[in-house]
């Protein structure tokens, strides 16, 4: 049965996403899915994304990684998701919709898509890396050239060291700039590093912040990636709780097209 698919990004991070609100794709099709975004083999992406129905919410995204396995939060596919959910007809000023971590609301203006994320409850600081989980969980380490830092190499091995590897991490490269940082993500489940990462970009810019600004309050915090620019926004509570994190940033549609299961 002839199937059709979209292709979006999120600053460079890819993703194939279906209309499956019928239920005519089911999610057991693991291999499939990682065939579809093998980029030498299949479409080509860092994931695949089914759009749902769930009752009480506008949509429900299913999320699964490049290696057919079903991922964790991911801010950046959320956003393509919200776009993806706009140009199937679910049109809404505001969306309230269910990911892997539970509930979200996103908005979509100015060419933007606006996500609030999860609030952050701990930040565990190490003698040369930050732990922090924003959907996802993420290793943060600082480094003098992010640009020049070989990242697949050195991200796979903290991601297989024995602290890491039965769940596994993703693992943000990071360099302090005038403005805010530069940041390179190795991302489990796609096992190399991809041009950008939401939950990432969110986990570095919530390190940063809370490490260079001090004082409770409201936090806006520029982050530069291979894909493009991102901005975090979150509020540092008196306690030390992280909320009203949002991550802003485009969601780009970039092609469509038909395919065959029998094909792949």
């Amino acid at each position: 049965m002839p199937i059709k698919f979209y292709k979006y990004h999120g600053t460079g991070n890819d993703f194939i996403l279906f209309d499956n609100r019928s239920g005519h794709i089911g999610r057991e099709n693991r291999t499939w899915f990682a065939h579809l975004c093998d980029r030498h083999f299949g479409i080509g992406a860092d994931g695949v994304m089914l759009l749902e129905e769930h009752a009480g919410y506008d949509f429900e995204m299913v999320y699964y990684n490049a290696d057919g396995n079903p991922g964790s939060m991911c801010g950046n596919g959320a956003r393509c998701m919200v776009s993806f959910a706009h140009a199937m007809g679910i049109q809404k000023d505001r969306y309230a919709f269910l990911a892997a971590d539970g509930p979200h609301s996103a908005e979509r203006k100015d060419g933007l898509v606006f996500l609030r994320m999860s609030d952050v409850h701990t930040i565990e600081r190490k003698d040369n890396f930050t732990l922090l989980h924003t959907g996802s969980p993420h290793y943060i380490r600082y480094v003098d050239s992010v640009q020049d830092f070989p990242v697949v190499t050195e991200g796979a091995a903290i991601r297989y060291s024995d602290t890491f590897r039965e769940d596994g991490i993703n693992v943000n490269f990071v360099e302090r700039l005038d403005d805010g940082v530069f940041v390179r993500t190795y991302e489990r489940g796609v096992e190399d590093e991809t041009l950008s990462c939401g939950t990432g970009v969110t986990a570095v810019a919530i390190a940063y912040g809370t490490e260079k600004y001090l004082q409770p309050g409201k936090q806006s915090i520029p982050v530069k990636t291979l894909g493009g620019n991102l901005r975090v926004e979150y509020t540092l509570s008196e306690s030390g709780l992280i909320t009203d994190v949002i991550l802003i940033g485009p969601a780009e549609f970039v092609f469509e097209g038909i395919l065959t299961r029998q094909a792949f």
